[in-house]
């Protein structure tokens, strides 16, 4: 059993000898291309029916005004 040991403490000097003697090396590069960004104007056009929107809202307003009128002399009898 002792010459396990002995055997196995000798595999492993071995291995770490020859693990000292080798000489690793990574090298990485990386170029990155700038480009310059170039910013245009954006030229939007939005219509927009206001005028529209306020005449309908007026003429339906009031005939909304004229229903409630209506009702409120319906319940009144």
């Amino acid at each position: 059993m002792k010459t396990i040991y002995v055997y196995g403490l000798g595999l492993l000097l071995v291995a770490l000898s020859l693990v000292q003697c080798t000489h690793h090396t990574i090298e990485s590069r990386s170029e990155v291309d700038v480009k310059p960004v170039e910013i245009k104007p954006i030229h939007i056009t939005i219509d927009v029916n206001v005028k529209v929107d306020r005449a309908l809202d007026d003429f339906f307003g009031d005939l909304d005004k004229a229903s409630t009128t209506a009702e409120d002399k319906d319940s009144q009898k």
